[in-house]
């Protein structure tokens, strides 16, 4: 049994409303809030960047897990912001949770689903018993041009995800992936900020590749939408996220736990990972979970999970994703802008 030994989530406490964005551009709100489904956003403070969400949801990760962080094989974090061009954030995780030097590390990159490649890698190091453990981590202080419509779901956030054979809390029991060449939204070396295809962001880039993904899953594992207690897809606004929910069959009730965007927006490699934990922190043993990721460029990771007695000793040792969200304090766009570094001085 391979699978998911402990997680941890976090969020930066600073938020900003769809309509303060909106009124500095001159946008309708309403029709952005109901467009998007989004309503507000999470802000990294000066002091945040991928590393200290990165090392933050290791730790609760850890704190679940209550293993020696010096059994920990191989660290991989995901992003598509990491704080440096050319150092690792991998080594800072590893070494600010005591991790030991003889592990394997690594950077990630794959849009949005850089943190569940995380957790393939781990799983297969776990499996052939090369390590114990494995460490994977999907964090981002993602970016949005001034005035563009990333500007409004662009968020902070990630989730960690500790994988091994021993104590499993939520076995991993199918995964697969669906991979193109789709440049749907891209960022050349030395930009600020990326550029997306707009509505060719949907079809053929989101859509197809969650969709095919979830399809090749539903076939492998001889399952259907009905087969499973909970659904979290990728969630680059809350509309997708919707869409693709409903086209493969799931009700709200499977997948309304995963969907965080409409209260922390867009958090990139963070998004399916802080869905899975907040699924994480209600499922009961033996319940199911279908889980899909999708990153641009463009592809798609599946997972199947099955919760174990595990979760009953384990969940409330570190703080609960719910509990980390409802932290928050409003800031304007001024502050934001200070923040996210968009005063070039």
């Amino acid at each position: 049994m391979v699978g998911i030994v402990g997680y941890g989530a976090y969020v930066p406490s600073y938020r900003i409303k769809v309509e303060e964005i909106a009124k500095v551009w001159g946008d309708d709100p309403v029709a952005l809030s109901n467009g998007l489904v989004v309503n507000e956003k999470s802000v990294p403070s000066a002091d945040e960047d991928t590393a200290t969400i990165a090392v933050t949801a290791a730790r609760y990760a850890l704190a679940r897990a209550q293993i020696d962080p010096k059994k920990i094989g191989a660290v991989y974090v995901g992003s598509e912001s990491h704080p440096y061009a050319v150092k690792p954030t991998a080594t800072i995780v590893a070494e600010a949770v005591c991790a030991t030097p003889d592990l394997t590390a690594a950077d990630l990159e794959f849009a949005c689903k850089a943190g569940t490649a995380g957790i393939q890698m781990s799983m297969g190091l776990v499996e052939s018993d090369m390590i114990e453990y494995g460490l994977a981590i999907g964090a981002d202080t993602s970016q949005g041009a001034p005035g563009d419509a990333l500007e409004y779901t662009a968020s902070a956030g990630g989730a960690a995800y500790i994988i091994g054979k021993k104590d499993v809390l939520a076995e991993i029991t199918t995964t697969c992936s669906f991979t193109t060449d789709t440049p749907d939204f891209y960022r050349r070396e030395g930009e600020d900020y990326p550029s997306h295809g707009g509505r060719f962001t949907g079809e053929p880039a989101y859509f197809k590749h969650v969709l095919s993904a979830a399809k090749n899953l539903f076939e492998k594992t001889d399952s259907q939408a009905s087969d499973y207690d909970y659904a979290c897809f990728h969630q680059p606004n809350g509309k997708f996220y919707l869409r693709a929910a409903k086209k493969l069959g799931f009700t709200p009730e499977q997948y309304s736990r995963g969907l965080l965007t409409p209260n922390i927006g867009n958090t990139y490699s963070g998004a399916v990972p802080l869905g899975l934990s907040n699924i994480l922190d209600v499922a009961e043993p033996g319940d199911k979970i279908f889980v899909v990721s999708y990153g641009s460029g463009a592809g798609s990771d599946g997972f199947t999970l099955e919760v174990t007695d595990e979760i009953l000793k384990k969940r409330d040792l570190a703080p609960k994703t719910e509990e980390i969200i409802s932290n928050k304090t409003y800031v304007d766009y001024a502050v934001y802008a200070k923040f996210k570094g968009k005063i070039k001085m």
